[in-house]
Formats: structure tokens, sequence, C-alpha cells
């Protein structure tokens, strides 16, 4: 074959394989097999790699995804890639057509879609060719994700248009059967699962190899032009024409409606057909469709007075509750957890769900056998909210907490929190999780010792409490299954590490009961060591901010029960860092609070709370007067709405950044 021949051939396969991808993955419907497509493919890869010389970066090839990144960069959008104001009754739908209809002198027309439950990106074509993909961030700087996004096989690489730029916007999303793939894959390899599939979706774009984004099947519907050379528009009806027109995959399900009773009928419309969707959906997007209309309309300060997002309630789902069965945690506590008939419920399959404790069992009624309806708190954890008494059966008994621990049969108690405590400190179900919880990422930090490990370190008898982990030997993991020579070296390297973590991991990691991460940093800061922690009285603790009665007797009975006393003195005699030391480098931010909300583009909020303090600042997890700034990312919610409620300063990361003369 010449080099013409090879250059013509490649052509011809890369126009094909557009066609073919576009008939399969946009119109759904592929007018060849699977195998007829693959044949085609992995020819054109063969002869892209004997002819490296026609390579481009373009071909259908290179949606398998390349070289890892070793970040993202970020990317200004030239046109703010905002958010809409939520609405949560159909009240509120009718007084936002009243107040439009106002302003204009008559009704308008209404685009109503379907919300898609994923992650907002933009693409950017000039002369017809992808050049830049990027997320939404904070609707003003996101992140680079181009060749990941050119995994997404429904979002074209090229355009068939004239015009020299054009900008749209799309939500990108997990279908459920995807999602579902997903996890069972990742409880295989005994991964951690995603909650839901917005998260996964989110998690996936996010991958610096896009050879993994590429693995997990993610589409993209196009809801919006975000700019436009050469060409006008007068509606945005006619804008999801031409964008359907060039091939793009644009939002299903759309009507166009002008009274507020059709909307909320269409509403109830979705809302009947959401579970039944190969996507998640999480609300209705209501936006005049006249773009001349939007402008006389107007913009609040962050939001568009001529759309709204009505959001779903939390999605709930009946089913039968056939047992209840207690899980023992870390600090004794017995919660007992319903176990279901299994359910799909918001994106997942369900089958148990918490019950809290027994005053919420009695103040419900909760029996076993009974039909409940389930929600997801959050649309992540599952909760059963009540209990169908028309299908209650003849044999259903009220439940009562077991008196003994389903763990080591010891009694068990109830305190003045509504809760049931083991009363045997040496329970195996708490060691287990006070030990996962002792070396897990927010605490001592002890990588590879995940709760596989831990169990089988338990199992073994190597270790009886959270001191034992700082005895361990090489010569003693070796022989343990699936361990072996170099990830047995290479935990003991980690406990080693460890054990310079510093004095408010330690105090995290003890587990001492109501103290979080930011009341042991306190804590440290505070007291310095931790014989002085273990010295204080109560009146001493009281006296740090945030800190009240309860938690304060907290600390002191942790520190004078002496099984407690004997663990500390034996991590401080194994050579594990007692002492605070502080990490300050500027008082940059001596004597302001922050509080941080939203998804950040470059960092997380555990980073950006880590950078405060070690500048002198403090955080907080709620807004007030005395709050300095609320640091903002994208998707924040009411504690945004707050601060502008109380005039508290809101930034950016690169406003944040900038404080800090311009570096992370």
């Amino acid at each position: 074959m010449t080099k013409q021949e090879a250059k013509t051939e490649i052509d011809r396969l890369r126009r094909e394989l557009e066609y073919h991808s576009k008939r399969y993955y946009i119109y759904d419907s592929p007018e060849i097999s699977d195998y007829e497509y693959d044949k085609m493919f992995y020819r054109l890869v063969a002869l892209e790699q004997e002819y490296p010389e026609f390579d481009n970066e373009l071909s259908p090839t290179k949606r398998v995804g390349g070289a890892a990144l070793d970040k993202f960069e970020k990317v200004t959008h030239a046109v703010r890639m905002g958010s809409l104001s939520d609405v949560f009754s159909y009240e509120e739908i009718h007084a936002f057509t009243d107040k439009i209809a106002a302003t204009l002198g008559r009704a308008e027309e209404y685009s109503v879609e379907p919300k898609i439950d994923g992650l907002s990106v933009s693409l950017e074509y000039r002369d017809g060719r992808l050049t830049v993909g990027s997320t939404r961030g904070d609707g003003i700087v996101g992140e680079n994700v181009t060749e990941n996004l050119k995994t997404v096989r429904s979002i074209p690489l090229t355009i068939d248009t004239d015009v020299p730029l054009l900008e749209v916007r799309g939500e990108v999303y997990m279908p459920r059967a995807n999602f579902e793939k997903l996890n069972a894959e990742n409880e295989l390899r005994g991964e951690n699962l995603f909650a839901n599939p917005r998260n996964a979706a989110a998690g996936s774009l996010r991958q610096l190899d896009s050879r993994v984004t590429a693995s997990r099947g993610l589409d993209i519907f196009i809801f919006n032009v975000q700019r436009i050379e050469g060409r006008t528009f007068t509606s945005h009806s006619e804008e999801l024409a031409y964008l359907k027109s060039l091939g793009f995959h644009t939002i299903p399900d759309i009507v166009r409606l002008t009274t507020a009773d059709e909307i909320v009928d269409r509403i109830k419309v979705l809302g009947e057909m959401r579970d039944g969707l190969p996507y998640d959906i999480d609300g209705v997007v209501i936006k005049a469709d006249d773009l001349n209309d939007r402008v006389t309309i107007g913009e609040n300060t962050s939001t568009p007075k001529w759309a709204i997002a009505y959001k779903f309630p939390p999605e709930q789902k009946k089913t039968v509750m056939t047992d209840i069965i207690v899980q023992v945690g870390r600090t004794g506590v017995l919660t007992p957890n319903a176990r279901l008939e299994p359910v799909r419920l918001a994106g997942t399959t369900v089958s148990r769900a918490t019950l809290h404790n027994i005053d919420f069992i009695r103040e419900r009624d909760i029996r076993i056998g009974d039909t409940v309806t389930v929600q997801k708190a959050g649309d992540i954890i599952p909760e059963v909210v009540s209990v169908d008494m028309s299908m209650r059966t003849p044999d259903a008994v009220p439940y009562e907490m077991p008196r003994f621990c389903p763990s080591c049969g010891e009694p068990v108690i109830r305190d003045d929190e509504a809760a049931t405590r083991c009363t045997n400190a040496s329970c195996p179900a708490q060691l287990l999780r006070s030990i996962e919880h002792f070396a897990s990422r927010d605490a001592m930090n002890i990588e590879g010792m995940g709760d596989a490990v831990v169990a089988m370190l338990i199992d073994n008898g190597l270790i009886h409490t959270a001191a034992d982990i700082y005895r361990l030997t090489a010569e003693q993991l070796i022989p343990l299954d699936r361990m072996g020579e170099k990830s047995a070296s290479n935990l003991i390297a980690a406990i080693e590490r460890s054990k310079t973590a510093g004095l408010d991991k330690l105090i995290y990691a003890l587990g001492i009961r109501n103290i979080g991460e930011k009341a042991a940093k306190s804590l440290a800061v505070t007291f310095g060591t931790l014989d002085a922690l273990a010295a204080a009285a109560k009146s001493d603790i009281c006296a740090i901010d945030d800190f009240g009665e309860i938690t304060a007797d907290c600390v002191v009975n942790f520190f004078t029960h002496p099984q407690s006393r004997a663990l500390t003195e034996e991590l401080k005699s194994l050579g594990i860092v007692t002492e605070y030391r502080s990490e300050r480098s500027t008082d940059i931010f001596a004597g302001m609070t922050f509080v941080l909300t939203g998804t950040l583009p470059t960092m997380t909020r555990d980073e950006a709370s880590a950078i405060i303090e070690k500048n002198g600042g403090k955080t907080s997890s709620s807004v007030s007067k005395k709050t300095t700034y609320v640091l903002a990312g994208s998707d924040a919610g009411s504690k945004l709405t707050k601060a502008e409620t109380l005039g508290v300063t809101v930034i950016d990361e690169d406003e944040f950044l900038s404080m800090l003369g311009g570096e992370k």
C-alpha cells in the first residue's frame, strides 16, 4: 500500500466511523453491527500506527483516551456559566410566571425541559473543530478537561458549520446502566462504591488519565448556546433546533408552554416518567423562550430572572422491611438498620436503610414485616420515613433493642443521648471500627491499612489496640493472605510515617465522642501536648470557642478512663508525636473567619481550610455577621444566599489565592 492509498483509506474510515458513531450514540439508530464497527475501528488503529504522519487529534481513535495529565489547566469562561434559582412548590411557579407577565405586559412562552442530574460543561468549537472543553467550576473559571470530553462518544469532534465560533453548554451524566456496572466492578475489586450516578460522572470526568474516563461510559445532553459568531437566533427553541441539526445530543422531552398550570401539569408528567428514564433527572427547568424577552426581564446578581429550576422533592418508594439488623459502631453505639426488599431509589438499588435509634423506631411504630416508605437523605443515605399501617400484618410486633451486644454478648445500656451502647471496651466490633478510624486518611493516615487489612490483622490476633499497630513487623505481615514482601514493607513504612501525623490528627484518631477534625485541631492548638489535654479541667475546655459542656465532658471522661490513659501512654512510648507543631507560615488571615461552600475549581475544601489555618485564619461551618469571607465554589447552596443577605463578602478561589500572593 502506498502512502497515498493509506491516507485515502484512513480518511474514509474516519468519515465512516464518525457517521456510524452518530447513528448509534446520538440518533439511537445504528446501521451496522458492533462487530462491523469494531473491525473498522481496529483497522484504523493499525493504519494510524503504521503511518503516524497522518495522525489527527480529531480521529475517532482518540476517544479511547491518551497520556495522563499532571493537572488540569484553568479556563476562564468568556460567557459566565451561571446557575438558576431553585423553587420547590407550585405556588412559586405561579409567582414566577406572574412576575414575568407583569414585566412584559403579556404572557410569555416557556421552554420546559427536564433537569439532568450531572455535571455542567462547556464545549468550544472554532471553524467546526472542538478546541476546548471545560467544567463549569465556579461559573467564571473552570478546568480544561478537553481530552476527557473527547472520550464521550456523543460529543462531535467536528461539526459541519460555517460559523467561525460556537460555544455550547451541556450536562455530562452517567447512564444508570453504566453506573450499576461501574459499582458492581468496584465491589468485586473491594473499592468504594459511588453514592449516585452524578457523583460517578463528576469523578469520572475529572480523571487525570483520560483512559479511565473513556472506560466509564459517560454521555451528554446539550441544552444551550453560550455564544456564536456569524449567526443570530430569536428563541431558545430555534437554538436547540440548530444544535440538533449539527449532530449534538440535545436535551430531550422539551415542550413549549404558556401558563403556570400547563407547566405544573408537565412537571407532574416528568415526575412520573422519572423512574423509567435511563438517566437521572432531579427537577425541571423553566426558561423564557424568546431571547429578546430575556433581555427585558433581566438578571439578578447571580441568577437570571427569566428562568428557574423546580427541584423534585426527595424520591420516595414503598417496600417491605424484612428485618432489623443492629450494627455496633466504634464508640459502642448500637445502630438499628432496616433490611429491605430491594427497591430502585434515586439512581441506585437500595436494600438497607438507617433507623437511627430506638426512639425513632418507637415514634413511628416501625415493625419487622411492615411496608415502609424510604427515601435518600440528600440523595445519598437511605432512611425509613414512615409506615403504611394499612399494609400491616397481624404478626408484626413492636421492636425492642437487644439487651446484649450482638458482637461480644456483653450487656448494653441506654444513655442520655437516646443511644444504646455496648459496655465492653474490648468489644470486637468496636475494636474493628476504632482501628479503621484510627488508621483512616483524616486521622493517622496509614496508607494501605484499609478495612480489609484491619479485619485481617484483628482476625490473626496481631492487633488488640491502636498501639499494637506500631509493634507490627514485616515478618508478621508477609505470611498473611495477599500481603507479600512488598506490601508488608510498604505498610510498615506507612505506619512509621504516621508517627509524625501531629497532635491534632492523633486526638481525632483516638475516637473521642463528639470530637471531629476541627475540634481536635482546636484542642491541639489550645493545650499544645497530649499530657496537658489529658490533665485539662472541664472549665478549661469549655473556654474554647464552639465548645460546650457536653463536648467538654466527653473529653474529660475519655482521659479519666484507665484504658484510655494506658493507650495514650503506650502511644507515647512507641514514638508517636504528642506535641502540637504549628504549621502556621504567615499571619495573612489572622483574625479572619472563613466559611467554605460549593466545589472549588482546583482544591478541596479540606485543602483550602488547611491553607487558611496555616496562615492564621479560622474556618466555621455557618455564616454569621462575624464571618469575614465566604469562599464559594460551584453549586454553592444556602450559605451563599445567607452571606448575600447578611452582606458578608463572597470570594472565589482566584481571589482567595491572590490574597496569598497568587499561589496555593
